[in-house]
């Protein structure tokens, strides 16, 4: 007998019959793909507005994803828990990004914390978010001819800080819902 239910054991109960048909082996990688793309689309950003914290926790999550990936079709028992254990971290992270985001219980979105003090940088969906009008003035100062600062951000459609708490909620959401499958689809029969 293999990992999944077999014919015999499908139409010996109807919960088999359920689980089975939510949860075949076809839906791990299909929604793994979905998780990995969404990560990547934010680490690309995530690299255009220099956020190493972010950055490192999506590259991590990418390699938790490929090794949960290959520990289902594999069926490695530590690779899956090793993924489960990192989901809780993954949504945990993602619900601090939420918070800090938000300015929750003392967080501000204007402190260097996602570039780990190194650098001045924020998102980069603060000047290049959808409608967002950026104007550049050159500064008053002689001594400095080639460095530019933004004056002013207007008219965006929608606030940056919503923009990266839409990723974050999409991260919780694509994760719980694979991790639930993944539970369901290694229930024994």
């Amino acid at each position: 007998m293999g990992i999944f239910p077999q014919q015999s054991d499908i139409s010996a109960s109807s919960t088999s019959v359920s689980v089975v048909l939510c949860c075949g082996p076809s839906f791990y990688p299909v929604s793994s793909s979905l998780s990995e793309l969404s990560a990547l689309e934010r680490q690309i950003f995530d690299f255009l507005g220099f956020q190493w914290a972010p950055i490192l926790g999506n590259f991590l999550h990418i390699i938790v994803v490929i090794l949960g990936l290959f520990g289902t079709i594999q069926y490695r028992p530590r690779y899956i828990v090793v993924y489960t254990v990192w989901t809780a971290l993954w949504v945990t992270w993602n619900v601090f990004i939420i918070c800090f985001y938000l300015e929750v219980g003392g967080l501000s979105k204007d402190t260097d914390l996602m570039t780990f003090n190194i650098s001045v940088h924020r998102s980069w969906w603060r000047e290049h978010g959808p409608g967002c009008v950026r104007r550049v003035l050159p500064p008053s100062a002689h001594g400095m001819m080639d460095d530019y600062t933004y004056v002013s951000v207007t008219g965006c459609i929608v606030d940056f800080q919503y923009l990266e708490v839409i990723h974050s909620a999409v991260q919780i959401l694509l994760s719980e819902n694979l991790a639930t499958r993944l539970g369901h689809e290694r229930l024994p029969m």
